[in-house]
């Protein structure tokens, strides 16, 4: 019975020890996956340190894969929600899809059918935008990147624009392929996300 008693003690202390209690799914590309980077030097770790030291109830899982298009995060975010069951979702998806050339309205519909998943599953959600190379042509990429705007509306998600706002197009941040950001652009990334993602995880009443 001693020893019952001392582990009710622990369960009833945990809350207050600052142990995670609710959870942010990355679920992104290349981008957020730390491509050619040290996995710690990304801005998903450097979001997951400073809510470490500013609200360690939170936890970050990163479901991040480099080379992913909406239609392969489509097919696996019924399993990622059931197996991480977050409080929030960051969705950074499109890039590989809209340098592939894919169709405006498929990317939509992809993107689409993942918010109305986390929807029923009663997941907030933050939105990150993309936007490709203006070699695409000028309609495509102006559609493209209007995508997001029309999905956060239509979801009253939150929002961010631009994931590489800062970044891209400057060549001192980008790594050789001339696609991916180095580890120095990273904290301008992080700073790009923070914004949107701290209302999301401030305590309530704030």
């Amino acid at each position: 019975m001693k020893s019952y008693g001392w582990l009710i003690l622990v369960l009833m202390l945990l809350p207050s020890t600052g142990m995670a209690s609710q959870t942010i799914l990355v679920f992104g590309d290349s981008l957020s996956a730390s491509y050619g980077i040290p996995r710690e030097a990304g801005w998903v770790s450097l979001i997951e340190k400073r809510l470490t030291k500013e609200r360690p109830e939170w936890r970050v899982v990163n479901a991040s894969i480099s080379g992913e298009t909406t239609s392969g995060a489509l097919q696996r975010i019924d399993a990622a929600l059931a197996m991480h069951k977050p409080t929030v979702i960051i969705i950074a998806l499109g890039a590989n899809d809209g340098l592939r050339g894919l169709g405006i309205e498929l990317i939509r519909q992809n993107l689409s059918a993942m918010l109305e998943v986390c929807r029923k599953a009663k997941v907030q959600v933050l939105l990150i935008g993309m936007k490709i190379p203006p070699n695409y042509g000028l309609q495509y990429t102006q559609d493209f990147s209007e995508n997001y705007k029309i999905l956060a509306k239509q979801y009253k998600t939150a929002f961010v624009p631009f994931l590489l706002d800062g970044v891209a197009g400057n060549p001192e941040l980008i790594q050789p392929d001339g696609l991916h950001p180095i580890a120095a652009a990273q904290p301008r990334i992080m700073q790009n996300v923070w914004p949107a993602l701290e209302k999301l995880t401030a305590p309530p009443g704030h």
